[in-house]
């Protein structure tokens, strides 16, 4: 509110100024107010209003007897609010009107009506990614485009989150929150800034400003290049290469630009001479931190992308001698469910997740593991950790669950995982739906729980908010970019393999998964996908010939592929509409087993399928 001091020691100016003038008229209602209802949540915004007169702005509400209140007031600057109802079929009506400083109130606004609704999984999950949008389109740095270290920074900006910023915006233009012209425009404008902004024999470092593009040191020596945030932002700079795949002039100058940055990356000096790539260099402490990047971690992508570059790759050999080379191997069953690598319980979830958002793990697998097997058992022993609940924490349940790094109320940042050093109560939304393509059904049954049970306190303007502790009665206010960036990726390659589907496209990709040694692994397809029981999707005749028909009985439209059991795709996807079917002609495909794949917008089914001579 304005001080009232001030407003004695400016009243003799402003009766001057009414004398002469229209500030003191009474303002105008602020334009463009909107009510949208969702399952839970109404949410009501407007445009800050022009006349700088106006001081507040006045919400009134009224139920179904129709007698409006004064529900909330606001300051000049928010011009957004979210009031969560915590139940469906509630009907309210709302207007909003402006005040001025003198106390003036303008007129209402148009009087809107909405009301709560089931939402259907679909629908939840386009909520959430359009919500966890707006934290990469909303809240970028407003001069290089490069993604906030999270919600209460200034200048300070991510590498690794600016890369799985980059991904969400694809993301953003697939579902139609920006056009790809505003995607494409955005993108670009973050390369031209990172063309000139620091960098340590091509490497980023973890933190920079986003006005001037100078480095902002992370610790006290590490004011250089950091390999693995730079490695996340490659995972998005590639993945928008391949996405960006037109002739128009943007197009190209954006896959030449994204092409001589990672040209220019040279992971061999990180090396410092030996056979493990070391994380940080800094032109004033050259490697004295000696980080080593070893597995089982979130660090896959740095090898990849190292042994992938065009330029200055590092021999595939250490992949073996540093990735895999110390204690890699697990092959423990954790509440009956195996690991191959990494830690006893697999550690904190995040290391699902970062690398994988490009990375499809699906198809392949190197000489110790499936990673998208490993990445589900570890998805589903920290569930059943949640369940088991050794510390006895309030609210841990088959639908309250999810254990990772993030804010936290007792030390402020923690790695949490699925021990009991490690855990202290607090869940993070993050890890739970982040794992969606791992673990679709306990994850969307996770997401509705936070949102219905906890949403007055958990879900903000930009999506989930960072974490919660109900044993210490806390909430986050905050957003982290690389806590929020998984989310809506994640999410994505759950509904449409996006992400996968263009990173997996670079041609250096698939050269660097040959040179390590990856072999097609057909395991995981089966896994990738929800089994719906109740999905009425027909396939006939079986076994087939030289056509197999699939029938689509559903209310909703599908996406119908088939696969041989390598995970090779012989038929992509094409689309059945509602009470459809459609007729592949496998004449020409060689006899064997293969999978049909049918996907909609709240289920996936899979069956396999023999075609015969």
């Amino acid at each position: 509110m304005f001080p009232l001091h001030h407003i004695f020691i400016l009243f003799p100016v402003l009766i001057s100024i009414c004398a002469s003038s229209t500030i003191c008229a009474q303002p105008l209602p602020p334009s463009n107010f909107k009510a949208t209802a969702f399952d839970r949540h109404i949410e009501l915004r407007w445009d800050r209003s022009t006349d700088l007169s106006v001081n507040t702005y006045r919400l009134y509400r009224a139920d179904d007897t129709g007698e409006f209140q004064l529900f909330r007031t606001f300051t000049v600057n928010d011009t957004l609010y979210l009031d969560f109802i915590g139940a469906q079929d509630v009907e309210y009506s709302y207007y909003v009107t402006s005040r001025s400083i003198l106390g003036e109130e303008s007129d209402p606004s148009p009087v809107l009506t909405a009301a709560t609704y089931a939402m259907t999984d679909d629908e939840f999950l386009d909520m959430v990614q359009e919500y966890t949008f707006r934290y990469f389109w909303d809240f970028a740095h407003p001069v290089s485009g490069l993604i906030r270290e999270r919600n209460i920074s200034d200048e300070i900006v991510t590498m690794g989150g600016s890369g799985f910023g980059i991904m969400a915006l694809l993301v953003g233009i697939e579902r139609g929150f920006i056009t790809q012209e505003q995607g494409l425009a955005r993108i670009l404008k973050i390369v031209l800034f990172l063309e000139d902004a620091d960098r340590f024999y091509g490497v980023f470092p973890h933190w920079m400003n986003g006005t001037t593009g100078e480095v902002i040191p992370f610790g006290p020596q590490d004011n250089g290049g950091d390999i693995v945030e730079t490695a996340f932002l490659f995972e998005g700079l590639l993945t928008a290469r391949e996405y960006f795949s037109g002739n128009t002039a943007n197009d190209v100058v954006l896959r030449q630009k994204i092409t001589n940055m990672w040209q220019e990356v040279n992971w061999n000096w990180y090396r410092n001479n030996s056979n493990v790539i070391l994380w940080h260099w800094s032109p004033n402490f050259g490697f004295v931190l000696n980080h080593q990047i070893r597995g089982w971690n979130e660090a896959m992508m740095v090898y990849l992308l190292a042994i992938a570059s065009p330029t200055h790759p590092v021999p595939a050999s250490l992949y073996e001698t540093g990735w895999t080379g110390g204690d890699y191997e697990n092959g423990f069953s954790i509440y009956g469910y195996t690991l191959d690598v990494g830690p006893l319980t697999g550690g904190p979830l995040f290391f699902a997740h970062y690398s994988f958002i490009g990375f499809d793990p699906r198809y392949y697998r190197d000489q110790y593991a499936n990673y998208f097997i490993q990445n589900r058992n570890h998805t589903l022993i920290n569930r059943a950790y949640c369940i088991d609940n050794p510390g006895n924490y309030t609210g841990y349940s088959d639908v309250c669950w999810g254990l990772t790094a993030s804010d936290d109320p007792l030390v402020g940042y923690l790695a949490h995982e699925a021990t009991p050093n490690r855990d202290n109560g607090t869940i993070t939304p993050t890890a739970a739906l982040s794992s969606m393509p791992y673990t679709p059904l306990e994850s969307i049954a996770a997401l509705k729980h936070f949102y219905r049970e906890h949403g007055d306190r958990l879900w903000g303007p930009m999506g989930f908010y960072d974490a919660f502790n109900l044993t210490q009665n806390w909430f986050a206010d905050s957003y982290l970019a690389i806590d929020q960036g998984p989310i809506i990726c994640m999410i994505e390659n759950y509904r449409t393999e996006l992400l996968w589907d263009h990173f997996m496209r670079n041609p250096e990709i698939t050269d660097a998964l040959d040179a390590i040694g990856f072999e097609p692994d057909s395991i995981s397809v089966s896994l990738t996908v929800l089994i719906d029981s109740e999905a009425d999707i027909a396939l006939f005749p079986v076994p087939a010939s030289d056509r197999l028909f699939v029938q689509n009985s559903t209310p909703e439209d599908i996406q119908v592929e088939l696969y041989d059991m390598n995970g090779h795709v012989m038929f992509s996807k094409q689309r059945i509409i509602s009470n459809g079917t459609l007729a592949l002609n496998t004449s020409l495909v060689s006899p064997g087993v293969y999978m049909v794949r049918a996907s909609g917008g709240a289920f996936h089914f899979v069956q396999k399928v023999l075609l015969l001579p």
